[in-house]
């Protein structure tokens, strides 16, 4: 198969988005490839399709997924967060004490299959930011923010405990 650069008016980057071919497809155009022998017909003409990555996205057939990236306030107080689609944003709600790698699934904002079905789902995993550069008082702030949670470490921490219980009970069990 020879590989054929294709510009002009019948690669229209949006459709391909939106709804177009997923990486892999093969499109036949009839009696559009090269002429045939001897004054014969014309071939077919594949066109392979190839998905280039895209900055935002990933594609898993019909559906995309992508990072979400929340302040930790918003992560621990809550509050309402743009989500860039392929139609443009929508907003969600963010409940309060949202935990990094949760997803949010946005029902049919993923890609309209050219083939027919129902269109996919957006997958939005919700990943932290720590903050960076912080100035001499924020750290302290935050530092006495940590000191207040770890007088109730369990209640505050439910993970981080429940992760040092299992290696305590995991050393104990080894010198049983």
């Amino acid at each position: 198969m020879r590989q054929v650069s294709w510009p002009g008016p019948h690669a229209q980057a949006e459709d391909a988005r939106s709804q177009g071919p997923g990486g892999g497809d093969r499109i036949r155009l009839g009696n559009e490839g090269e002429a045939g022998r001897n004054g014969g017909p014309s071939g077919d003409l594949y066109v392979e399709i190839r998905v280039r990555p895209h900055a935002i996205f990933e594609r898993d057939g019909s559906h995309l997924s992508c990072e979400l990236p929340i302040t930790f306030k918003t992560a621990a107080l809550g509050g309402s967060i743009d989500v860039p689609t392929l139609e443009g944003e929508v907003t969600i709600k963010v409940p309060a004490e949202t935990q990094s790698g949760r997803v949010f699934r946005l029902r049919e904002k993923g890609i309209k299959p050219v083939r027919g079905g129902p269109t996919g789902d957006l997958f939005c995993r919700v990943v932290i930011e720590t903050p960076v550069h912080l100035s001499r008082e924020q750290k302290e702030l935050l530092t006495k923010f940590d000191e207040s949670l770890r007088k109730d470490a369990k209640h505050h921490h439910p993970r981080e405990e429940s992760w040092v219980d299992g290696v305590k009970r995991f050393f104990t069990s080894l010198g049983e």
